[in-house]
C-alpha cells in the first residue's frame, strides 16, 4: 500500500510549501481510513526535512521515484522512505531507507536487538540495520515483481539525530550492518553516495507501483531454501498419525478458496509431535507457492523451530514466516493462503501488551486465511486469557462460512512413548481420574530426588550428552536477577540451594542456548518445546494434605503474570475464579513435567506432597 508517491523534484517542492505532514497525513487518511497521532506526524515533518537536504543534490535525478510510508502487503510494517530509479547498467533499484529519531542506544547481548527510549521507557527495539533488511528480504522472498524482474533493493538507515558514539555501530552488529548500511548524523554525504551509486537515472517505469500490485507468492528460492533446511533433520520426520495429519491439512489447503473456507482442528496431548506437522506444513505449503505463517501466541516455539530449520541462533531471513498471533488485526480478509496455528490452546481474545488490540485472534486469523489449521491440547491452558478451545475455534469458523475439521494425533513420542506416564499424571495430580493410579516408570526414567542439588547435579551431568537437559520451576520465586545478573531468583536456603530463571539474554532460545542448562526455566520459556531430560522443580503454589491436592494461587510470584486478575476476579465470581485458578496451575505442571522425553526427574518444596507422590510409584 503506497501513501505517498511522487518524483524527486515533487517532493522537494512539498517540502518547500512547508506542509509535507500535512500532505503525508492527508494522503494516510484517504487510503487506509485511520488518523495517526501528533507524534507521527511530527516526525513526518522532522525527518523528511533530513531526507531533503540528502536529496540536494543534482545528480540524484530529479524523476527519481519517492515512496513515502510504504505498507508491506500482509503485514503492519511501513518502509518510512523509498528512493528508487535506474542504474547505468538499466537496472531497476529501489532503496529502503529506515528513519529513525533517536539520539542513543544501549548495546544488548540480544542478536539484532538494542535498547532506546520509546513511549516513556527504555524498550528493548530491532537495531534500525536488521529491521531495514528484513523489510527487504520480505519483499524479496514474497512479491512476484521483484523476483521475477530482477528489481534490487538496497535497505539501509538514517538516523539523522545520532552522533556516533561507537554503539549502534557496534561490532555486535555487523552482520546486519553490511546488510544494510547505519548513517548518522554527520553521514547526509555518505548518504547521498549511497543513493548515488544505485540511482544514476529517473524512474519512468514506476517501479513502487508495480510492486505494489505485484503478486504476493513465494519464491521459488525460498522455497527451495526451506526444503533444503527441512531435509535430513530427524526431528522433523513424520510417523504414523502424523502423516495422516499432514496430508489431509495439505489436501484442505489446496482446494481452500475465498468462496471455500476451511478450518482444520488438530487435537493431540504432549509428544504426539504437532509442533513437527506444523513446521513440515509451513516448509510445503511454501513449496506449493502458497503465501503462509506459522503461528503461536508464545515467542519461544517460533524462535527455536527457526533456529533448528537454519541451524543458527541468529535472526535470519525466514523469520517473516514465524510470527505471532496478534499480527492479523486489520488484514484483510483471505490475505494468506494458510496459516498453521501451533499451541492454538493458548489463543487470547484481545492482543498487545494491554491487551486491548483487536477483537479475537481465533477470529482474525480465520478471516485472514483462506485454511487454517488449530493445534490445540486444551489441558495445556496455563493462563486466565487462554481462549483456544476446540469449541471456541468452532464457533468462529461457522461465523466466518468455514468448513471445520476434527483429527487427533495419539502416538506418543515423548515420555518414551508412554502413555501411561501421562495418564498416571492426570491421576496424581487430581485433574482427571484414569486407571492409572500408579506408576510403572520401568519405560520412562521418572525419579523423585530429596533435594534441589541433587536434582540440579542430575540434570548436569544428563546435559554433557548432547545438550538436551534443562531445570525448569513453578513461577513460586520473584523474577529480580532480570534487573541485576549478580541475584539469584530461586533460593532455598535451608538446602543450601540459589539459582537464577533464565537469563532474558538467551531469550526465547533459552531451551537450547549451551550455557543455560545453568538457569531455570519456566512455562513461558519452555512450553511447546521438549528436551530430552527435565528436572522440575515443584514450589507451594501446589502442595497435597491429607490426599487432596490443594493449589494456592498466592504462593505465585509478583512477576507472573498468568494468574493476574485473580483476586480481582475472586470478588466477581469466586467459585468460576478458584476452579480456573486450580486448573491453570495444575496443568502448568502437567505441562512442566512433560518436557522431558527420555526423562522427568522432580523436587518438592513440600515434604507431605513428596511422600504423596513418593506412594503412587510402584516398587
Amino acid at each position: 500500500m503506497i501513501i505517498y508517491q511522487s518524483t524527486k523534484e515533487t517532493f522537494l517542492n512539498d517540502i518547500l510549501s512547508n506542509n509535507i505532514d500535512n500532505i503525508i497525513n492527508d494522503a494516510y487518511v484517504k487510503i487506509t481510513g485511520r488518523h495517526v497521532g501528533q507524534a507521527e506526524k511530527s516526525s513526518w515533518k522532522n525527518s523528511m526535512m533530513y531526507m531533503n537536504n540528502v536529496l540536494l543534490d543534482t545528480e540524484i535525478p530529479a524523476e527519481s521515484g519517492i515512496t513515502i510510508e510504504y505498507q508491506i502487503p500482509q503485514t503492519s510494517k511501513r518502509i518510512d522512505f523509498i528512493i528508487s530509479g535506474l542504474d547505468d547498467n538499466k537496472i531497476e533499484h529501489a532503496i529502503l531507507i529506515e528513519l529513525k529519531q533517536w539520539s542513543k542506544v544501549q548495546l544488548t547481548d540480544k542478536d539484532g536487538i538494542v535498547s532506546t527510549y520509546l513511549g516513556g521507557g527504555l524498550r528493548e527495539v530491532n537495531h534500525p540495520s536488521y529491521q531495514a533488511w528484513s523489510y527487504a528480504a520480505l519483499l524479496k522472498w514474497f512479491n512476484e515483481t521483484v523476483y521475477e524482474e530482477g528489481i534490487q533493493l538496497n535497505p539501509c538507515a538514517y538516523l539523522h539525530n545520532y552522533e556516533s558514539d561507537g554503539i549502534i555501530t557496534d561490532k555486535f552488529y555487523s552482520e546486519y550492518i553490511q546488510k544494510a548500511p547505519v548513517f548518522l548524523k554527520d553521514d547526509l554525504l555518505k548518504l547521498r553516495e549511497f543513493i548515488k551509486k544505485f540511482v544514476k537515472h529517473g524512474d519512468k517505469d514506476k517501479v513502487m507501483y508495480r510492486i505494489d500490485g505485484g503478486k504476493i507468492k513465494p519464491s521459488k528460492h525460498l522455497a527451495d531454501r526451506l526444503t533444503q533446511m527441512l531435509t535430513g533433520k530427524e526431528e522433523f520426520i513424520m510417523i504414523d498419525d502424523q502423516k495422516i495429519v499432514y496430508e489431509t491439512a495439505l489436501s484442505l489447503a489446496k482446494k481452500s478458496s475465498s468462496q471455500n473456507k476451511n478450518v482444520l482442528i488438530v487435537e493431540g496431548g504432549p509428544g504426539t509431535g504437532k509442533s513437527v506437522v506444523a513446521v513440515n506444513l509451513l516448509v510445503k505449503l511454501i513449496d506449493l507457492g502458497l503465501v503462509s505463517q506459522y503461528v503461536t501466541k508464545n515467542a519461544a516455539p517460533r524462535a527455536v523451530y527457526e533456529s533448528k530449520l537454519t541451524g543458527t541462533l541468529k535472526k535470519t531471513e525466514i523469520s517473516n514466516l514465524f510470527t505471532g498471533s496478534g499480527s492479523y488485526i486489520g488484514v484483510e480478509k483471505n490475505t494468506f493462503d494458510a496459516l498453521v496455528v501451533d499451541e492454538a490452546h493458548r489463543l487470547n481474545a484481545k492482543s498487545g501488551m494491554f491487551r486491548n488490540l483487536g477483537e479475537n485472534q481465533v477470529k482474525e486469523i480465520i478471516d485472514a486465511s483462506k485454511f487454517s489449521v488449530f493445534f490445540v491440547d486444551e489441558d495445556q491452558k496455563v493462563t486466565f486469557h487462554d481462549i483456544g478451545e476446540k469449541e471456541e475455534i468452532e464457533n468462529w469458523a461457522k461465523k466466518a462460512g468455514a468448513a471445520a475439521h476434527h483429527l487427533e494425533l495419539t502416538s506418543q513420542f515423548r515420555c518414551n512413548g508412554s502413555n501411561g506416564y501421562l495418564a498416571w499424571l492426570d491421576e496424581v495430580l487430581q485433574i482427571k481420574e484414569t486407571a492409572n493410579t500408579t506408576l510403572d516408570n520401568s519405560d520412562y526414567d521418572f525419579k523423585i530426588v530429596g533435594s534441589p542439588n541433587e536434582l540440579r547435579n542430575i540434570i548436569f551431568e544428563k546435559n554433557k550428552i548432547n545438550n538436551k537437559a534443562r531445570l525448569v520451576g513453578g513461577y513460586c520465586w520473584d523474577w529480580v536477577s532480570r534487573g541485576n545478573k549478580n541475584l539469584t531468583d530461586i533460593n532455598i536456603p535451608e538446602q543450601d540451594f540459589a539459582m537464577r530463571w533464565n537469563l532474558a539474554s538467551d531469550g526465547n532460545l533459552w531451551i537450547i542456548a549451551p550455557e543455560s542448562v545453568n538457569e531455570v526455566g519456566c512455562i513461558h520459556t519452555c512450553q511447546g518445546l521438549e528436551v530430552d531430560y527435565v528436572g522440575v522443580i515443584i514450589g507451594p503454589d501446589l502442595i497435597v494434605r491429607d490426599g487432596k491436592v490443594i493449589t494456592d494461587p498466592s504462593k505465585r510470584a509478583k512477576t507472573d503474570a498468568s494468574l493476574k486478575g485473580y483476586k480481582s476476579r475472586m470478588k466477581i465470581h469466586p467459585e468460576e475464579t478458584a476452579k480456573k485458578a486450580d486448573s491453570i496451575i495444575k496443568n502448568t505442571y502437567r505441562t512442566l513435567m512433560t518436557r522431558g522425553m527420555k526423562g522427568c526427574y522432580v523436587y518438592f518444596t513440600d515434604k507431605e506432597t513428596e511422600e504423596y507422590f513418593r506412594t503412587s510409584l510402584k516398587g
